[in-house]
């Protein structure tokens, strides 16, 4: 197989063979004038832009960004301090969360932007004005790509766009979220200007025109959103730092569906069985948009080496009955959140419903969770006799000792009291199944699927949400109903704000778990309504009358975790070594 470009990012004298640059030069390092005059060199500069920018898996840490919002549970007692607001510009509140890390951004940028100093010294042939082109777009949206993230993070930040030395000024002001926004989109039009339509052989992972207007897709959904045109803080003296202070809200809800439309019209991308056949399989069709390499609605993807350990979500996610961790665990307000297949909302309080609510479920359903009774793969050898089949046991058994003569209980092998590895058991009775290779023993292997940054199902559901801002509910429609026909689910038909509550379901059932429900709670403001608990489930087969235990779990909901939102935490604290760094800094409200 191939190696992809953004696999084996690791040092430019194992990439690279160059004995005149190994004469002068550390092994492990590239000289300014190494780098500059060697096109192969620039490459590998670029590389480790890709290699430093945000990685979901966390560098191997398996970290989503659904464990800090109504995804996903986890363990770590900073989770418990993040989904109670307690942030501060001294605690992120975020443990090991490359997202929190404002200098690791910056750092990156520096790097773009020693590149766009330097490129147009590196001696190009005239049959390389190709190559010098798509190094230089790439760059540009990489480094749009990183102000996007700051910006979704913090408002506006200060706009750097030239590489700081030790006898420069850092001094340097906060740019209004107006113009970040302004900026990084046309960053975006460059880079798309200079990028190729698609790449093929090891350049397969690479920023391409598509990747760049996808982007600029996803900047204007947010500039467009609630959280950056209604005011949040009326007390706050900056509100240009959040959002915009003008009225033509219209206008940036018209230029968000422009920049979807952009993308669609490319006719490069297309939902990945979009058209099920009569006999699929639907949650294994929707399992391959994850498990397969290279699909029709991969724009901007990350490959990784099953060597290399940078993504370790199998094992992190996995459930502990496996020898696996157990962290990351969907919670019951994601899972209830799943529709029934002919539609309806799932219902506890509907007693069909709660006595067996795993049954006739929405194929997504099937396809993203792990639940009590579930088929996952074949245990590890030294569980399988205790389990031969390979069924997730997160629930309690109640069984008859004769010889003591009362009932005991028998815990699961994926619960907290588990015989196997309980102390990496999960809290909520669910596993993650989405973005996880069952074929890879994640106990001892990395799995070497990708993460997709940006798919095609994204860019459908930004320009369906546009379209209903803009009051065009049949196209919205139309768009959703692709989706949902993919999904093997029923046309929506709604209209006004029922579809607007009908295009944010979607979203969040479609795109679970990759990392957008965090930015969608905040910039449609309802982190009211996200943070008020965490909730999981306790399957029992109750012990019978004769002394048998039930085959069915009765399986009731329970709380995992209070949660507690302050309106502070629509936006992240600039940490205070930066404010002390730069007197210029502003901080955010809530934080001072």
């Amino acid at each position: 197989m191939k190696s992809k470009i953004l696999i084996i990012i690791i040092f430019a004298g194992i990439l690279f063979s160059c004995n005149k640059v190994l004469d002068v030069s550390p092994q492990s390092e590239i000289s300014d004038n190494d780098a500059w005059r060697d096109p192969a060199l620039v490459e590998t500069f670029i590389n480790n832009i890709y290699r430093n920018i945000d990685n979901p898996p966390n560098g191997g840490d398996g970290v989503l960004i659904g464990q800090y919002v109504d995804e996903m549970h986890d363990q770590w007692y900073s989770f418990f301090e993040f989904h109670n607001s307690l942030l501060t510009p001294d605690f992120l509140g975020a443990y090991d969360w490359f997202h929190a890390v404002w200098g690791d951004f910056y750092k990156n940028i520096r790097s773009c932007n020693i590149f766009l100093e330097n490129i147009d010294k590196v001696p190009f042939t005239e049959s390389q004005k190709a190559l010098k082109d798509r190094m230089t777009g790439e760059v540009i949206f990489l480094r749009a790509f990183l102000y996007h993230q700051l910006t979704s993070l913090y408002g506006g930040v200060p706009l750097i766009t030239n590489a700081y030395t030790l006898n420069d000024d850092f001094e340097i002001e906060r740019s209004s979220y107006k113009d970040c926004i302004d900026f990084i989109t046309s960053e975006c039009d460059k880079a798309a200007a200079l990028l190729p339509l698609s790449h093929s052989g090891d350049n397969i992972g690479r920023a391409s025109k598509g990747a760049a207007l996808a982007l600029k897709s996803r900047t204007l959904l947010y500039a467009a959103s609630d959280l950056h045109n209604l005011t949040v803080f009326p007390g706050y003296a900056h509100q240009d730092l959040l959002g915009y202070t003008d009225g033509n809200r219209q206008e940036r809800w018209t230029a968000a569906k422009n920049a979807a439309k952009a993308v669609i019209d490319l006719n490069k991308y297309k939902l990945f069985k979009g058209d099920p056949s009569p006999g699929d399989s639907i949650p294994l069709n929707m399992q391959g948009i994850f498990l397969t390499k290279q699909t029709s609605e991969d724009i901007f993807v990350r490959f990784y080496a099953i060597k290399s350990r940078d993504n370790r979500l199998g094992k992190v996610a996995g459930p502990n009955g496996y020898h696996l961790y157990g962290e990351d665990t969907p919670v019951g307000e994601m899972v209830d959140d799943y529709e029934m297949a002919d539609g309806t909302a799932f219902d506890w309080n509907n007693p069909i419903h709660a006595a067996q609510p795993y049954k006739n479920r929405e194929p997504r359903f099937y396809a993203d969770i792990l639940y009590e009774g579930a088929y996952f793969k074949p245990r590890p050898k030294d569980v399988q006799p205790l389990d031969p089949f390979g069924v997730i046991q997160v629930g309690i058994w109640e069984k008859w000792d004769a010889g003591s003569n009362q009932k005991v209980e028998v815990y699961g092998l994926d619960s907290r009291k588990s015989v196997i590895d309980n102390f990496n058991g999960g809290f909520t009775g669910y596993y993650l199944r989405k973005l996880i290779d069952p074929a890879v023993d994640a106990q001892y292997s990395s799995q070497d699927v990708p993460w997709r940054y940006i798919r095609y199902a994204e860019i459908l559901l930004n320009y369906a949400e546009a379209c209903v801002e803009l009051g065009e509910d049949g196209e919205a429609r139309t768009y959703i109903n692709k989706i949902r026909k993919r999904a093997g689910m029923p046309d929506v038909t709604a209209s006004g704000a029922l579809l607007r509550e009908k295009c944010r379901h979607e979203r969040r059932i479609e795109l679970a778990f990759e990392d957008h429900r965090f930015f969608d709670v905040r910039r449609w403001l309802i982190g009211p309504k996200a943070y008020q608990q965490l909730s999981g489930v306790l399957p029992v087969y109750k012990l019978l009358p004769d002394k048998t235990t039930a085959a069915v779990p009765v399986i009731t909901p329970i709380v995992v975790q209070e949660s507690n939102w302050l309106d502070k935490a629509y936006f992240f604290p600039i940490s205070r070594d930066e404010m002390n760094k730069n007197s210029m800094l502003i901080q955010n409200p809530g934080y001072e």
